[in-house]
C-alpha cells in the first residue's frame, strides 16, 4: 500500500497495489497531547510533533491538575500547581518551535474525564497519550488514565510507552 499526500492539507490518500483507485483519506487537523511532564509524555510529544508535521495538524498540549481531597482550611486546588503547570507547558511548547502550530491548556479535575471532554469540545481528530505501563497491584491502586481514555474517547487514541521500539525517523524534532 502506498500513501501519498492528498490535495487537501492535513489528509493523505492510500493507494493499494498497482491500481490507482484511491481509498478513503485520513483527516488529521487537530491532535491532543495530554502531558504530565514525565519522560514518557515527552516521548508522546515527539510522536505528535512528527504527525503534526506530516499532516499539517495543530497540536493542543493539555495538562490536568487534580484537585486535592477536601480538607478543612485548605482549598481544593493549589494555585501554585496551576501556575507551575502553565510554566511547564510553555517549556514543552517551546520545544515544538516552528514544527507545528500549537496551543496549551490547563484544566482541573480527573485526568481521563478532562482529556475526553477536551477532545469533544475541541473537535480533536487524534489523541496521542503516554502510558507508564503499570501492572499488577500498582495498576489496580493507581488505575490507568490512558486505558480510560482509550475506552471512552470520541476519536482514535495512539498510546506511547516509554520503553518501546522507536519509529520516528531521524531528523524530526526531539524534545
Amino acid at each position: 500500500m502506498n500513501i501519498k499526500p492528498s490535495e487537501d492539507q492535513g489528509k493523505v490518500t492510500t493507494i493499494s497495489g498497482t491500481r490507482d483507485a484511491a481509498l478513503p483519506t485520513f483527516r488529521l487537523k487537530k491532535i491532543l497531547v495530554p502531558v504530565d511532564f514525565s519522560g514518557c509524555s515527552k516521548k508522546a510529544l515527539q510522536y505528535s510533533i512528527a504527525l503534526a508535521r506530516q499532516f499539517g495538524a495543530e497540536l493542543t498540549l493539555l495538562h490536568v491538575v487534580q484537585p486535592y481531597p477536601p480538607m478543612p482550611e485548605m482549598g481544593p486546588i493549589d494555585a501554585e500547581s496551576v501556575q507551575d503547570a502553565h510554566e511547564e507547558l510553555a517549556a514543552f511548547q517551546r520545544t515544538i518551535g516552528d514544527a507545528a502550530n500549537s496551543k496549551t491548556m490547563v484544566r482541573t479535575g480527573a485526568p481521563h474525564v478532562e482529556i475526553i471532554d477536551t477532545a469533544k469540545e475541541e473537535d480533536i481528530d487524534l489523541i496521542v497519550i503516554s502510558t507508564h505501563g503499570r501492572t499488577g497491584l500498582e495498576h489496580v491502586l493507581l488505575g490507568s488514565t490512558a486505558e480510560k481514555v482509550v475506552r471512552h474517547a470520541v476519536c482514535p487514541v495512539l498510546t506511547v510507552r516509554e520503553h518501546e521500539r522507536e519509529f520516528i525517523v531521524q531528523g524530526t524534532a526531539q524534545v
